[in-house]
């Protein structure tokens, strides 16, 4: 199916998401696409990498954390936990984390841990994670109440994240169903260099275009949780590899390599020449030759793309608050570009709730890949559909 009348946009975005076109083959490509996934729910982040790649499953998401240490999880974005590939994280965290530790701080305080108890969790945190190896968040609980800190409500989630905050720890392992901490220079070494704002948010600007683009400064702002002048000087930086728009939107022009890995090869664990990428075996982002819109999709909790742009309008419709409310994304079904219905998984069987009747046609490709859900959480690898 091809996109018209107002859908365009739409399907350059779509595709940009890698959710049309050739899918990925890996957890660190479908990161790498998009450069940071929405991961405070663990079963939504693994869904994300399911609906942008084939041939995976839950437990190849769950092995690129642990064995390969291709990707990990770390606050970064707007305060919020993040999926990314591993040598992303040592410029990303420099850029998107200063602004939030005065909220962190305030948080803190919130739940009576005054600041020189912080300093005192943040020293065990780094202490245990030390002597013990990888630690989940109930271990490191344990160990920080013993220490006289406070960890009940919410002190415990802002203690982490404040070892986060300061480039000590971050997400990596699996250990069961749960995600251990680990110190960031047992798990991921020495930094690669010294950090250079002003080539990290050239960088920025190109990988969040390369993943969501067409998108405007106010979008890239909004989703790097940046100030709407950090992302102009970013795209100012990238100008010359835009393409040209007639929208007021910024897109990547289209050029040769693979968007997959955006590394200078000639300087592993550095950034890349600033929107140097592009989009593999597509389209380019000015709109030339329109992607089709993807077929029926299942997409999960905090999806990628509803998280993206400063509007869900273009996907929800009329229809946002059945999928987004009190902070909470659910899980929807995608067609022809637009949000049909929520859908839930009682007993392992995804069911559907439409927010009108779906055609025939719908309903058999939404169960089509609702089986492939189940198989890829089940384990199962599974193929694009």
């Amino acid at each position: 199916m091809t996109a018209g009348g107002s859908c365009p946009l739409v399907a350059q975005r779509l595709a940009a998401q890698l959710l049309s076109g050739t899918p990925a083959r890996s957890t660190a490509e479908v990161a790498g696409r998009l450069l940071a996934i929405q991961a405070q729910d663990q079963r939504g982040a693994r869904l994300a990498v399911r609906a942008r790649s084939t041939g995976l499953s839950a437990a190849d998401v769950d092995g690129a954390l642990t064995r390969d240490r291709s990707v990990i999880v770390t606050w970064l974005n707007r305060g919020t936990l993040h999926l990314v590939r591993a040598e992303d994280y040592w410029w990303l965290h420099p850029l998107t984390t200063p602004p939030l530790l005065r909220g962190n701080a305030r948080r803190l305080a919130q739940e009576g841990v005054p600041p020189q108890d912080a300093d005192r969790g943040v020293a065990v945190i780094e202490r245990s994670l030390t002597a013990e190896g990888p630690l989940t968040r109930a271990q490191l609980s344990e160990r920080i109440a013993a220490a006289g800190v406070r960890t009940e409500g919410q002190a415990i989630i802002h203690l982490l994240a404040l070892a986060t905050l300061r480039g000590l720890t971050l997400r990596g392992p699996m250990a069961s169903r749960d995600h251990a901490y680990v110190l960031v220079r047992d798990w991921l070494g020495a930094p690669p260099g010294p950090f250079d704002r002003d080539r990290a948010l050239a960088e920025l600007a190109a990988r969040y275009l390369a993943g969501h683009g067409p998108a405007s400064d106010r979008d890239l702002a909004q989703w790097a949780g940046l100030p709407l002048g950090d992302a102009r000087r970013g795209l100012t930086a990238i100008a010359g590899r835009l393409a040209g728009r007639d929208d007021g939107l910024a897109s990547l022009s289209a050029q040769p390599g693979d968007l997959a890995q955006p590394r200078d090869p000639a300087q592993p664990g550095h950034l890349a020449q600033p929107g140097h990428l592009a989009q593999r075996g597509g389209p380019d982002q000015a709109g030339h030759n329109d992607p089709s819109l993807p077929p029926p999709r299942l997409l999960g909790a905090f999806d990628p793309v509803l998280l993206g742009w400063s509007s869900r309008e273009p996907i929800l419709g009329e229809h946002g608050k059945l999928v987004v409310s009190g902070g909470m994304f659910r899980p929807f079904a995608l067609v022809r570009g637009r949000g049909v219905a929520t859908w839930t998984q009682p007993g392992g069987k995804v069911t559907l709730a439409p927010f009108a009747p779906l055609s025939a046609a719908d309903e058999a490709a939404l169960a089509t890949d609702a089986a492939a859900v189940e198989r890829f959480l089940s384990g199962q690898a599974t193929c694009a559909s």
